[in-house]
């Protein structure tokens, strides 16, 4: 898995092996994201929660981020993390924290961009959306991965879903606050 663009761009990640703790995003989704939020990234505080091998976070910071905080519960993925930010040399705009999403989203906090990228079929991301909510700034976007025929709510406290594309076994829901598709 390789950074696609921006200052890091080529850099190789690591990622854990087997699908059941993480599966990364496939680049051509990776590459549908980034394109739809080119424009929105520059100097923005991301997410990157359920961070996995910290893929979408590391690739925001690449984009120009000022800061990304990458959220992981596994032990080995959190390993995995942490590697690969000192790989690409950018520990400084990183916050790395060992917790349960929901746990870290019953602190305060302001972000601009959140991924969500959970195990897939397990309602992390309907759980997570809630607390997370009250996390993000007015102009801000939540940007979900799951599996095609997971649903999500339409609207979760004045965050309606702006957008929904599927590339392959996978569906990208987009929130933005006070927007309808």
């Amino acid at each position: 898995m390789k950074v696609i663009t921006g200052s890091l761009r080529g850099r190789n990640l690591e990622t854990l092996g087997g699908d059941d703790v993480t599966r990364p995003t496939t680049q051509a989704t990776k590459e549908a994201l980034f394109s739809s939020i080119q424009f929105e990234i520059e100097d923005r505080k991301v997410l990157d929660l359920f961070a996995g091998s910290g893929q979408l976070g590391i690739e925001a910071l690449s984009r120009g981020a000022r800061i990304c905080t990458f959220v992981e519960s596994n032990k080995s993925a959190y390993k995995i993390i942490e590697n690969n930010l000192e790989k690409c040399k950018i520990t400084d705009k990183a916050n790395l924290v060992f917790s349960e999403a929901k746990s870290f989203l019953m602190k305060k906090d302001n972000f601009d961009i959140a991924f969500l990228d959970p195990p897939y079929h397990k309602n992390l991301v309907t759980d997570s959306l809630p607390l997370l909510t009250n996390m993000m700034s007015d102009s801000g976007v939540i940007i979900c991965e799951t599996a095609k025929d997971e649903e999500l709510p339409e609207e979760v406290n004045s965050w309606q879903i702006s957008k929904q594309k599927k590339y392959g076994k996978t569906k990208l829901t987009y929130y933005r606050k006070g927007q309808e598709q």
